[in-house]
């Protein structure tokens, strides 16, 4: 019996534990993407359907956030393409939408599901410094970031994965995803994105940013911005979700060179 359980444990870590095609890291992934998308669509919408959501067709915030994140999204197919990874990004129909909303903050869920608050173009103040936004909370979803996140938890709990596990009597599997993915949520059971995660989509957002023809540049001023935005008001919602300290901008430095390399201005409207 023994020697059964050795097995499956041996299984299960072998099956999970995975290396991501394009950062090359190893991660531990114990959820099938097509789950998380659907889930992320159904929170997605709803989501939607209680907040102000901005109309591109009248607003030209609303207008630009979605012009920008269809760069970043090309690029981003693009830069996949380039390494035969395609299939990585199946099941991504790509959205994006602003919400008037004050908090400094935007996110992406699993599928390409994306929203910007109107309180942080106050402080991206540019296209550019908006497209680094987008390909850094972008990077978190297409390299698995939040999958990862879930499968640590679970592992911790002895969650059962099995099927749908998204149901109302599945009080686990819900807490969980709605921890990590959720548009409400808070630090509670999960640390935020860890050091090593923020730090790749901080690399490859600003990859991505520079294909789409944005200045990658434009992410030290930009984070600078970030680190005095809360002012007396307290910590923006972006950075208690994601930790800013004085390595950022050396690492951004060092990004640099590379996400140069990739960069080809395009004109913005």
């Amino acid at each position: 019996m023994k020697k059964f359980y050795f097995i499956l444990a041996t299984t299960i870590f072998l099956v999970a534990c995975t290396t991501n095609s394009i950062t090359g890291r190893k991660q531990w992934i114990l959820f099938p993407e097509s789950t998380l998308q659907a889930e992320a669509l159904t929170q997605y919408q709803s989501f939607l359907n209680q907040n102000k959501v901005v109309s591109a067709n009248t607003n030209r915030d609303a207008e630009m956030v979605k012009r920008v994140g269809s760069r970043i999204a090309n690029a981003i197919t693009t830069y996949y393409k380039s390494k035969g990874q395609s299939s990585e990004l199946e099941g991504y129909n790509w959205e994006f939408n602003l919400v008037n909303d004050p908090q400094v903050n935007a996110w992406c869920m699993p599928g390409g599901k994306v929203v910007v608050y109107t309180g942080l173009l106050n402080v991206t103040q540019n296209e550019a410094a908006l497209a680094v936004v987008l390909g850094h909370e972008i990077t978190h979803a297409v390299a698995h970031h939040g999958n990862e996140r879930m499968s640590q938890v679970a592992t911790a709990q002895g969650l059962e994965i099995a099927g749908n596990i998204f149901t109302q009597n599945n009080s686990k599997a819900n807490a969980i995803f709605t921890n990590v993915f959720a548009p409400t949520a808070q630090i509670g059971v999960l640390l935020p994105n860890s050091r090593k995660q923020e730090y790749e989509a901080d690399h490859y957002g600003l990859i991505f940013a520079a294909m789409a023809g944005y200045n990658p540049q434009e992410a030290i001023p930009f984070w600078q911005r970030m680190a005095t935005a809360g002012g007396k008001s307290g910590t923006p919602e972006f950075l208690a979700t994601h930790p800013s300290d004085e390595n950022r901008i050396t690492r951004l430095k060092e990004y640099m060179p590379e996400a140069l390399s990739y960069y080809k201005p395009v004109n913005s409207k």
